[in-house]
């Protein structure tokens, strides 16, 4: 259960950049997230929060993740994460990440500051009162501030079945890179805010490493909104001992219109 933010981060890494794009959040926005080990046992919870703030006399979008295991599972092994970003309201590009975490007992506490120019993050880990600089790709993101600068930047038309998608971000001391694959288009069935509905969707799997968390390279398949909004709807995962599953059922504050098939 320690890797359901692992997890939850490749749904932050599925879109291709084109910033001409009308944005696709806003202030307010909020998602809450359910988990569901093998299918039947209540794993989890998250949430996704956007805010405006100012850091260092910018405006900026500050969006706080949180995740935690609920259930039966918590007795057993107990998760509190905390991830934070402050990012540019115009390049999307991140100031600050925060990741305070608490997985069965392992803890981290790190905070990194971006400098983009000259490609480097300042890496503080509290926990270990450690400093580091380390070379960044250009334009680099977080985990989280990923996922809202690429998403406004989805171009749907432009998508094939097949095409793969790659990405990068800076995550706790490493650069990382992912692969995505369109799989297509389906229509899938969701409880949102409580109402059954059926919603348009786009699907993706990205290539994971196959090993100790998941079963094989292919093992992640993820679903996401076919509209201006672009949120995560479903994610399912083949992990090394059973399956994990991660399912939209709250949100508020939507930019757009999010389409919805009412069930007669």
């Amino acid at each position: 259960m320690k890797k359901i933010v692992i997890i939850m981060s490749f749904v932050l890494s599925i879109f291709t950049l084109n910033a001409q794009q009308e944005p696709a959040f806003q202030d307010g926005e909020w998602f809450e997230f359910r988990m569901s080990y093998s299918g039947f046992l209540k794993a989890g919870e998250a949430t996704l929060h956007v805010k405006n703030d100012m850091i260092n006399g910018k405006p900026v979008y500050h969006v706080i993740g949180k995740g935690k295991t609920t259930g039966a599972i918590k007795w057993f092994f107990k998760v509190k994460d905390r991830y934070e970003t402050y990012f540019d309201k115009t390049s999307g590009l991140p100031y600050k990440f925060i990741r305070k975490i608490n997985e069965g007992g392992h803890t981290k506490d790190i905070e990194i500051k971006f400098d983009h120019n000259q490609n480097k993050a300042y890496v503080n880990n509290k926990k270990h009162k450690k400093q580091k600089v380390i070379d960044t790709e250009n334009n680099v993101q977080d985990m989280v501030s990923m996922y809202y600068y690429l998403r406004n930047s989805i171009d749907i038309s432009k998508l094939r079945i097949g095409d793969e998608i790659t990405t990068n971000m800076f995550f706790d001391e490493e650069n990382y890179g992912f692969k995505l694959k369109y799989l297509g288009k389906e229509t899938v069935k969701v409880t949102l805010n409580g109402t059954n509905v059926k919603v348009k969707a786009l699907k993706f799997r990205p290539y994971v490493m196959a090993g100790r968390v998941f079963k094989e390279e292919e093992s992640l398949t993820l679903w996401v909104s076919e509209d201006k909004n672009k949120i995560p709807l479903k994610i399912k995962a083949d992990l090394a001992v059973g399956s994990l599953r991660a399912d939209l059922v709250s949100y508020k504050g939507l930019k757009h219109y999010l389409p919805l098939i009412f069930d007669d």
